[in-house]
């Protein structure tokens, strides 16, 4: 299986925070492929340049050196998936979130996330 991480699961896996499941955590550890969106790059440096998101280093660095470290491949935003929007009910009001289910839903990929309104759209999800 194939999996694309929710934000805050990226986050936690670097941290090795014990927020993470152990499901999660086993899946994350098990899967196939795993993804970080570029939707998820931009979130973080959004949060971390209003003062929101504390990191050791700028998310130039750290955002590649954590992806190299677990083995977690980039996953670019392409034009499907940014026009797949239109199709998703608007249940979840975060730009980056619902960017992640329109990737997740046209690449097939399971969303590791805890995030119960990502739960509810049509995208396969695993926490």
């Amino acid at each position: 299986m194939n999996v694309l991480l929710d934000t805050c699961t990226f986050l936690w896996i670097a941290a090795d925070s014990d927020s993470l499941s152990q499901e999660a955590r086993q899946l994350f550890l098990t899967a196939r492929v795993v993804y970080l969106s570029a939707a998820s790059c931009q979130e973080i440096v959004v949060k971390y340049q209003l003062g929101k998101l504390p990191l050791p280093e700028t998310p130039p660095r750290y955002i590649p050196r954590v992806r190299e470290e677990h083995g977690i491949r980039p996953l670019p935003i392409n034009e499907a998936d940014a026009l797949h929007l239109a199709a998703l009910p608007p249940l979840h009001k975060d730009p980056f979130d619902r960017l992640l289910i329109s990737q997740a839903i046209c690449n097939g990929l399971i969303i590791l996330t805890p995030d119960p309104l990502i739960q509810r759209y049509p995208a396969r999800w695993e926490w």
